[in-house]
């Protein structure tokens, strides 16, 4: 299989920041996920009054795929509006080592910072 293509990848991540709903923290996270068939799904974190209740970007962008019937997922690319690169928060990961097994993890800066990762990396020990 090619390398999937990670600037498009990122470039539906940063975009997908238009897409988030973050009244409370104004911490606006663009996601993409890339499927085995070559689709692209976004999302942006959307904020609730109820903390709870709310939902990160890497999640919305990941469920969408399952909901559109994608099980293969290539690769996810995540854009936070930080200085340097972030993790996704726990949720995310667990979410990502079971939905997502052996992805390209794309984690972006707000200035183009990418460091590489899989799900497997970011929450080890669930062999």
């Amino acid at each position: 299989m090619d390398q999937p293509d990670y600037a498009a990848l990122a470039a539906a991540a940063f975009a997908a920041r238009d897409l988030a709903y973050a009244p409370y923290s104004q911490f606006r996270v663009g996601a993409a996920v890339l499927t085995a068939s070559g689709t692209i799904f976004r999302g942006g974190n959307v904020e609730n009054r109820a903390l709870q209740a709310s939902v990160c970007a890497e999640r919305v962008a990941l469920l969408s795929a399952f909901a559109a019937g994608e099980r293969q997922i290539r690769a996810i690319a995540v854009v936070t509006p930080t200085p340097t690169v972030a993790s996704p928060c726990g949720f995310c990961r667990q979410v990502l080592r079971e939905l997502a097994p052996g992805c390209t993890v794309v984690l972006l800066s707000i200035d183009g910072k990418r460091r590489l990762t899989t799900p497997e990396d970011l929450l080890p020990g669930m062999g």
